[in-house]
C-alpha cells in the first residue's frame, strides 16, 4: 500500500487528503498522520473497526477498557500499540475511573478525538496479526452526520472503510421505555446501509455487533441479549434482520455500582462509578474480528 501521491505531499490514511510531508494531523479530517507511517510500516492495509453510539451511550469508558483489556492480554489476545497516541485514550479512561469519575465527554471537534492503533492477534496454533484503527468520536458529531450525511466528512470517510462496526445502545434507557435508543439506531443502520450498498436486494457484508450498553441496570439482559433488544429495540432488531448479513447482540457493562451526589451550589445530580466490575466488553470485538 502507498500513501504517497508525489515526493512533497502525503495522502492521509482516513480521508486521503493530501498533507505536507512533516504534517502531524490531516488538515481535511484532523486524523494523526502517524496513522499512514505505522501503516507503510507494516506493509499491509489496517482494517477500522468503529465504535458508534448516541451521545452518553458509553463508548468512550467501553473503548479505553476494552484497549486495556486487549493490552492486558485478556482472552489470550495480545495486542500492540503502535504510536504512544494510541495509549492516551485507555490511559484516560483508567485514571478517571480509578478517582471514582468518569471521562469526560468527548469534544465535538474531530482535532480533539483521540485515536488508536493497534496490532491485535488472538494466540494460538496459527496466529494472524491484524492492524486496527479505533477512534474515539464523539456522539454528538456521529448524531449530526447521521441526520446531515457529510457535515463531518471525517466520520463519513471512517465508515466507508470500515471492516465492522461495534453499534452501542442504552440498555438502560431501553428498559425503562424510552424510544431513543431504538430510533438511533435506526437511524444509524439507515446511515451504514447507504454507504455500503449500492444493490438494495443485497444485505450488507459488514459485520455489526449491537452493543448493549449499561445492562448492570437490567442484568436480564445479559442472560439473552437478542431476546431482550426484540423486546425493547423492535425497529431496530427488525432492520439488522432486514439488511444486516452479519449481525449478532451483547451485553456489556463497566461499573459494579453507582453512587450519586449534588453540589452545594445546585442540585444537579451527578454520577459517580464506585467500582468497576467489567462484563462483556471483550466478546463484541471478539465476534467482529473473527468475521474479518
Amino acid at each position: 500500500m502507498s500513501s504517497t501521491v508525489s515526493p512533497s505531499f502525503t495522502a492521509c490514511l482516513i480521508c486521503g487528503t493530501r498533507n505536507q510531508p512533516k504534517a502531524t494531523v490531516c488538515k481535511e479530517c484532523s486524523a494523526p498522520m502517524a496513522l499512514v507511517h505505522e501503516a507503510e510500516a507494516q506493509q499491509r492495509p489496517p482494517r477500522i473497526v468503529s465504535v458508534v453510539g448516541d451521545s452518553n451511550v458509553g463508548k468512550t469508558v467501553y473503548l479505553g477498557f476494552l484497549l486495556d483489556m486487549l493490552s492486558q492480554r485478556a482472552n489470550q489476545f495480545e495486542a500492540i500499540p503502535r504510536g504512544a497516541y494510541s495509549v492516551d485514550l485507555p490511559q484516560n479512561v483508567i485514571s478517571h475511573m480509578a478517582y471514582r469519575m468518569f471521562p469526560p465527554k468527548t469534544p465535538v471537534e474531530s482535532s480533539e478525538w483521540n485515536w488508536a492503533y493497534y496490532q491485535v492477534c488472538k494466540r494460538g496454533r496459527s496466529p494472524k496479526w491484524v492492524d486496527l484503527v479505533m477512534p474515539d468520536m464523539a456522539g454528538e458529531a456521529i448524531a449530526a452526520e447521521v441526520a446531515a450525511p457529510s457535515t463531518f466528512r471525517v466520520i463519513e470517510q471512517l465508515l466507508a472503510r470500515s471492516s465492522g462496526v461495534l453499534l452501542l445502545v442504552d440498555a438502560a434507557l431501553a428498559a425503562h421505555g424510552s424510544a431513543q435508543p431504538d430510533f438511533f439506531g435506526v437511524k444509524m443502520l439507515s446511515y451504514l446501509d447507504s454507504l455500503y450498498t449500492t444493490d438494495r436486494r443485497k444485505r450488507i457484508e459488514v459485520p455489526v455487533a449491537v452493543v448493549l450498553t449499561k445492562a448492570d441496570y437490567f442484568p436480564e439482559c445479559f442472560d439473552d441479549p437478542r431476546r431482550f433488544a426484540q423486546a425493547n429495540l423492535t425497529r431496530l432488531c427488525n432492520l439488522c434482520e432486514s439488511r444486516l448479513a452479519k449481525v449478532e447482540f451483547f451485553a456489556t457493562s463497566v461499573v459494579g455500582a453507582l453512587g450519586y451526589a449534588t453540589s452545594e451550589n445546585d442540585d444537579v445530580v451527578t454520577s459517580i462509578p464506585l467500582h468497576v466490575s467489567l462484563r462483556g466488553v471483550l466478546e463484541p470485538f471478539e465476534w467482529v474480528l473473527q468475521q474479518l
